[in-house]
């Protein structure tokens, strides 16, 4: 977290910047790529404008969770900092009441399906008795000395059915080692090697490109390529975050906002290695490439209070359930999952403001999306007519299929009767055909009359629309351009809790 070339960012990026230098044309795949196209039904020569770049299936999965917490912990909760300096005392940590069932199970009554720890942050202490370094709860007070944080939360997690994660941050304060490139990276590989073997499954594996100087004066070079070939070998079915991927990438900032457009896709040259600096990073990051040879879906990670530690001082700064509702808007409504930091205090407890936010936001969202005012519709389309019901099948991967070649077409619901909303929901089917659509627009109809309510540019695995409410008997949703064959696997309506 934190991130020393990221942040801020985002402002000196310019329209000009992002018309030259995100959307770059793609030389031909050639035939192997075309013998996997048909491998998969799909026609040989078919254009490469409509070759389909798919998720993993740990990568759908991922995404249709939407939500996960973070829980920033440590020696930084007892000093009142965000970046601890190496040197705290480790018996500071004294935890007197911790609970991570308390943590989890007020993520999963949030609605939320997955947890990620700071198992060590930039100060390196750790939260786990690792055998690698003295500097760790082993030395603490905590547990008598006899504790393990990393246990408690990943048994936590197992026992409430909710996903772990960790982050183990690259850069590490304490470490002498730290600078001395060839050593540090084995003692970080000691340490990670720990985390993916000792804690059972994991759903994400949390990394940064925080980096600084060692004692030596010297830049530490991280070995990305060893750090990833680890996880994949000791945790095979773990998702890697970091700026660069491999599997999630962040979004670019720390506001919880994600770009608009925003595609899965990425080019994996434009943001090669976590940390990275660059002008064009942080819209590659924002907006994703759809021209993109690999899927990389962006997580858009937000505090719920000023600090991603927990300070006494910013009990009453906590986030309001509405400002966390348009949180979710603008990433999970913008096809980004949102990663949420709520931070354990000093007793080792959620704070009860954290908790009651997080409670009233889960039960928003909930309330919204219980009841789909689109059900009944009678489904038709300008092309493509006879799958038109399929966008409003509730699965995912059923999908209104406009036809070969179809890059702009209309499908419309006439509903029931006139229905008050104020929340459209549009999805594509991104598991089996990826992410093709690029624009599109909503008309609504209302006594007799054709109005645009809408626009939009991507939609991928969930786009959302939140108007003002109005009431109205049918919506017509139009796709006008798209980068391979047109699909919709979702048109929902429904009504914010008033």
């Amino acid at each position: 977290m934190d991130r020393r070339t990221f942040v801020n960012m985002a402002s000196a990026v310019s329209a000009a910047a992002l018309a030259t230098g995100l959307v770059r044309p793609r030389a031909s795949l050639g035939a192997a790529l075309d013998a996997a196209l048909g491998a998969r039904g799909m026609p040989r020569g078919v254009s490469r404008k409509a070759v389909p770049v798919l998720p993993s299936k740990a990568q759908a999965a991922w995404q249709r969770r939407e939500r996960a917490i973070f829980l920033h912990f440590g020696v930084n909760t007892f000093t009142g900092k965000e970046w601890g300096e190496g040197k705290e005392d480790p018996s500071i940590f004294a935890p007197a009441a911790l609970d991570a069932r308390q943590w989890v199970r007020a993520a999963k009554q949030a609605g939320f399906a997955s947890v990620v720890l700071t198992a060590k942050h930039h100060d390196g202490f750790c939260l786990w008795p690792s055998a690698a370094t003295t500097h760790s709860v082993a030395a603490s007070p905590f547990r008598g000395g006899r504790g393990d944080v990393v246990r408690e939360f990943t048994e936590a997690c197992r026992a409430e059915g909710v996903g772990a994660g960790l982050y183990l941050s690259p850069w590490d304060r304490h470490e002498p080692s730290y600078g001395d490139t060839p050593r540090y990276n084995d003692y970080y590989e000691r340490q990670l090697t720990e985390l993916l073997t000792r804690y059972g499954a994991l759903t994400e594996v949390w990394f940064d490109g925080a980096n600084g100087e060692g004692p030596n004066g010297r830049r530490q070079q991280y070995d990305w390529p060893r750090v990833h070939a680890t996880v994949r070998r000791l945790q095979p079915n773990a998702l890697m975050f970091s700026d660069a991927g491999p599997d999630i990438r962040w979004i670019g900032n720390e506001r919880g906002v994600a770009g608009d457009p925003n595609w899965c896709t990425v080019d994996p040259a434009a943001v090669p290695y976590p940390g990275v600096d660059g002008p064009q990073i942080i819209a590659a990051l924002q907006h994703g490439d759809p021209a993109g040879t690999v899927w990389r879906p962006g997580e858009a990670d937000v505090s719920i209070r000023p600090g991603w530690f927990w300070r006494s001082s910013e009990d009453a700064k906590v986030r309001s359930v509405d400002n966390l509702e348009q949180l979710y808007y603008s990433s999970v409504g913008r096809n980004a999952n949102l990663l949420l930091n709520v931070p354990p205090s000093t007793q080792g407890l959620l704070g009860d403001a954290d908790v009651r936010a997080l409670s009233g936001f889960g039960a928003r969202i909930a309330a919204t999306f219980a009841t789909d005012l689109a059900v009944g519709a009678v489904m038709s389309a300008t092309q493509g007519g006879a799958t038109a019901k399929a966008a409003a099948d509730p699965d995912p991967d059923h999908a209104w299929f406009a036809g070969t070649g179809v890059t702009e077409a209309s499908i419309e619901f006439a509903l029931e009767g006139p229905v008050r909303f104020d929340v459209i929901e549009l999805r594509e089917p991104i598991a089996a055909f990826g992410q093709t659509v690029e624009s599109h627009e909503i008309a609504a109809r209302t006594d007799g009359a054709w109005m645009v309510i809408a626009r939009g540019t991507t939609i991928g695995n969930k786009r959302l629309h939140r108007m003002e409410p109005l009431t109205a008997d049918a919506v017509r949703v139009t796709v006008r351009s798209a980068r391979g064959d047109l699909r919709l696997s979702r048109l929902g309506l429904y009504a914010r809790p008033r």
